[in-house]
């Protein structure tokens, strides 16, 4: 059964169409999503608590606002929620807003659509899986290596999706270099 306020993987496509994806980019979304699938599929067969629908259409469409943000200088997450919200999944597009920054961490609680997908992202170089602390230095080159100011955030990132990541593996059977067999 299919949820209305939640996109199939058709219409998620026809919207990356719409809004003139490079290649590239859908090729990095289809990675993040295979990572997010997977560790919800981990997650879920343990404690049923995560919507699959909801992990793989924010994980297909979490930059989908990405190339247009080169020229317009927009911060494609909170972009992309708009975009998504206007399209009528909202849930998605909340998703999609945190994909960078989560709006709340709780460590010790159960694990979130949007944790997911964020640590999915962190794990997802151009359209290789690789290790977090590797994604985790690209960023900080491409995106902070100017600015001290930029670059304590995402270090500060860093060490979130650090924390991220070992609660999302916490109670399962394998570790995060799992999700590297998925490549």
């Amino acid at each position: 059964m299919t949820n209305p306020r939640c996109p199939t993987v058709d219409q998620c496509h026809q919207m990356m169409t719409a809004m003139e994806m490079p290649a590239h980019i859908v090729a990095h979304s289809t990675q993040v999503s295979r990572v997010a699938l997977w560790l919800c599929d981990a997650i879920n067969a343990l404690a049923p608590c995560l919507d699959r629908g909801l992990v793989q259409a924010a994980s297909l469409l979490h930059d989908i606002t990405k190339a247009r943000s080169f020229s317009t200088g927009e911060n494609h997450a909170a972009s992309g929620e708009i975009y998504l919200a206007r399209q009528g999944f909202r849930r998605v597009g909340r998703i999609v807003a945190q994909h960078v920054k989560l709006d709340v961490f709780d460590p010790a609680g159960s694990p979130t659509e949007a944790e997911v997908v964020n640590y999915a992202d962190k794990r997802v170089l151009h359209d290789r899986i690789v290790p977090l602390d590797r994604r985790m230095a690209y960023i900080l080159e491409r995106y902070g290596a100017a600015d001290p100011v930029r670059q304590q955030r995402i270090l500060d990132l860093w060490e979130e999706t650090r924390r991220l990541e070992i609660k999302l593996f916490r109670e399962l059977a394998c570790g995060p270099e799992a999700v590297e067999q998925l490549g």
